[in-house]
């Protein structure tokens, strides 16, 4: 482990002993205002292409860190293949009254029901504005808790933010803002997406950029091969397979397990595999997928790799392993692919399948 890894984790640690929205707080200034080394550069075999986008690695940041993308210079410092700043919404809005963040610590999880607070589009693209070139950024697009038709909030973040990020994400699943999980029934999913693809420059058009859907893990098999046949059909170009989950899986011992809102960390890892494997079932490799939820090592990447995942996010993970886990995370992955014989992480895409 460096040196920056080791200091960065000390931070990490120390952050651990604030309440937790505070310590969120303090870490987003630290990322936007410290001067922070560059990460070691990356294994060349895990250099890897998705949707379009050439990845130095395939480890990203999940949204909901960074929601008004201000920390993009400390955070394009930790070793991430992509980061996913949001979600942020057209108009800026306070989301639900706190306390509404709360750590498992015992459980290596976490339960929020932030509600979408960010400061809105105008803010966030300013700071896309001043996003450091070499970082593969994308925006994760939500809609306003007051706003009736969710649909048009999303058309109004592609067009708002377009030329400004790498990628954009359509979040439909957080559990925190009511109604939004309604939009993956396939009749409102068509025409949200009908929507979406009609705002986007046309296929082949130079500032076309890639779309991604986010889905729920408490969703059956069948749901999520509606919602796959529904993004082939409407050109989305990849499915984030998954969200945080409502459920409460048996043996949580945190005394905030019973906290309303989205649970994630290592307690989601089941869910979101059984997502993933669905998915990728579904999509017969007409869809790229990227696999979020649980995971903490570099085990878990390559595992969800090998189910059928292109790339991962990680965020819940960095709470109780440090900045420092995104190195551990690409080294091991790295050592596994070589182990098993492959040059290249595509190779293993899907290989246990």
């Amino acid at each position: 482990m460096s040196l920056t890894e080791t200091l960065s984790d000390w931070g990490a640690a120390a952050l651990r002993r604030l309440e937790p929205e505070t310590a969120h707080q303090l870490a987003i200034k630290g990322l936007a205002r410290l001067p922070l080394p560059a990460a070691a550069p990356d294994d060349p075999i895990l250099r890897t292409r998705l949707a379009g986008l050439d990845l130095p690695n395939p480890v990203g940041l999940a949204a909901g860190l960074d929601k008004n993308a201000e920390a993009l210079r400390g955070l394009s410092q930790l070793g991430f293949g992509f980061v996913e700043c949001g979600s942020v919404t057209p108009r800026p809005q306070a989301g639900n009254p706190r306390p509404r963040l709360f750590r498992l610590a015992e459980d290596e999880a976490v339960i929020n029901r932030m509600g979408f607070n960010n400061a809105g589009l105008d803010v966030f693209a300013g700071h896309l504005r001043r996003a450091p070139a070499r970082t593969v950024v994308g925006a994760n697009l939500g809609a306003n808790k007051d706003t009736e038709d969710k649909a048009a909030d999303y058309v109004e973040g592609l067009r708002r933010l377009e030329g400004l990020a790498g990628y954009f994400t359509i979040n439909i699943s957080s559990p925190n803002t009511p109604g939004l999980r309604a939009l993956q029934g396939r009749q409102a999913l068509d025409d949200l997406l009908g929507r979406i693809d009609q705002a986007r420059p046309p296929v082949g058009a130079p500032g076309r950029r890639p779309v991604f859907l986010k889905i729920a893990p408490d969703l059956s098999a069948a749901e999520i091969a509606e919602i796959v046949e529904a993004a082939v059909d409407h050109g989305i170009d990849a499915l984030i397979v998954s969200n945080t989950t409502l459920a409460r899986p048996a043996g949580l011992v945190s005394p905030h397990a019973g906290e309303s809102g989205g649970l994630s960390g290592a307690p989601l890892k089941p869910l979101a595999e059984q997502a993933l494997r669905a998915a990728a079932e579904a999509a017969q490799g007409r869809l790229p997928l990227i696999a979020v939820g649980g995971i903490g090592s570099g085990e878990d990447a390559y595992r969800r790799i090998r189910l059928g995942a292109s790339a991962v996010q990680v965020y819940s993970a960095l709470i109780y392993g440090g900045p420092g886990l995104v190195g551990r995370i690409k080294r091991d992955l790295a050592a596994r692919l070589r182990a098993d014989g492959y040059s290249t992480v595509e190779e293993a895409v899907g290989a246990a399948r």
